[in-house]
């Protein structure tokens, strides 16, 4: 039986791929690295922990890291962060799970101080039961952590609960974590590279979720 439904934030429910990307690109513009912006791009959905040492040496992770990303968190707050617009009916998809008896659940590779404005772009406030951040994590996707403290939050085993995510590091964290993962094209991924990463069902975006809701995993489970 599935009790919950825990969310991926970026990508999933709100349209921000393109800005964390931008914000990260400029970052390491700033710091004498010129990344190509498509290799950021594929990189979006890893918290600065995993997104960083794909391009740079380890050693320089370990001096600059922090300081890089507390100037990409200033630079997004400052010039991407108003920019942000939810998906069409994400508010309706979590009532219809609500209604259905389920619980929802939010596992974000941000901070936690970004996600209460995350969740107002998303106009999901007072519709989320538990959320978790890069702060309850020790590593951030694609390791399965926040998925984890997740189920903590929601005092569940594995086996009753679904994420929905819109990259192959989702699925790979929520497999690692022992969960089904229902992919989302609205990020940008392919559905191909879903696929492959482990997602059961793929749907084009929260509406098209919504509008299958009965014949989903979600309803029939």
């Amino acid at each position: 039986m599935i009790a919950a439904v825990i969310f991926d934030m970026d990508g999933t429910l709100i349209d921000s791929v393109d800005l964390h990307a931008a914000s990260w690109q400029r970052t390491f513009a700033q710091f004498d690295h010129q990344i190509d912006y498509a290799s950021i791009r594929a990189q979006i959905g890893k918290g600065g922990d995993q997104l960083m040492p794909v391009f740079l040496p380890d050693e320089e992770v370990e001096r600059v890291g922090p300081k890089m990303e507390r100037f990409r968190k200033d630079l997004f707050k400052r010039d991407y962060l108003a920019k942000i617009r939810g998906f069409p009916e994400v508010p309706d998809l979590f009532r219809r799970i609500l209604a259905d008896g389920k619980r929802t659940a939010i596992a974000s590779s941000a901070k936690q101080d970004e996600l209460a404005a995350f969740e107002k772009a998303a106009g999901i406030e007072g519709l989320v039961s538990e959320e978790t951040s890069s702060d309850d994590a020790e590593r951030s996707k694609p390791f399965p952590d926040i998925f984890q403290a997740a189920l903590q939050r929601l005092s569940l085993p594995a086996d009753q609960a679904v994420v929905i995510g819109d990259s192959p590091h989702d699925a790979a964290a929520a497999r690692a974590a022992g969960m089904a993962i229902i992919g989302v094209r609205c990020g940008g991924f392919a559905e191909a590279d879903l696929r492959k990463a482990g997602c059961v069902e793929i749907y084009q975006d929260p509406q098209d979720l919504l509008r299958n809701y009965d014949r989903s995993l979600l309803g029939r489970g």
